[in-house]
């Protein structure tokens, strides 16, 4: 469209299926690099990806032609495919079926960057349940905890 401009940054949240530890330090570099090729090949840029064991950060800046839910849709199916065909130890692997999306402004990317970086030396000091109920509470996200975790 003419004369639209956009400035679209989303903070994409989610695990893997039952918080399972998958994704091993040997391979989470792998993963993020696929994950970040993954957003390429859908005209989204991935600012940083990374993660721990049982869940994954992607911070992507998007067109506003393409939805947090179809980012989130994209990340999850596509490395999903390529984790199973390139790791055959890992045929059982999957992501929870929800994701959590959060918006970031130009002048907090370098926060959330990070942030994500990070992750490894975060998560000695909490674990991905509580720090995604930050999240939501942070965001003012209403949830119903009986639902959260499916």
């Amino acid at each position: 469209m003419a004369n639209t401009y956009t400035s679209l940054f989303y903070h994409i949240v989610f695990s893997t299926k039952n918080r399972l530890p998958y994704i091993k330090p040997e391979i989470e570099q792998r993963v993020w690099e696929y994950i970040g090729g993954v957003a390429r090949q859908h005209n989204l840029t991935a600012l940083q990806v990374g993660g721990i064991d049982d869940h994954i950060h992607a911070l992507t800046m998007a067109p506003p032609t393409i939805a947090p839910s179809q980012i989130a849709q994209y990340i999850k199916g596509e490395s999903s495919k390529w984790i199973h065909e390139t790791f055959p130890a890992l045929r059982s692997f999957a992501w929870q079926e929800g994701y959590g999306a959060f918006t970031v402004s130009k002048s907090g990317l370098p926060a959330v960057v990070r942030y994500i970086q990070n992750q490894r030396a975060h998560h000695q000091k909490q674990n991905f349940q509580a720090e995604y109920l930050e999240f939501l509470q942070k965001h003012e996200v209403e949830y119903d905890e009986r639902y959260i975790w499916g």
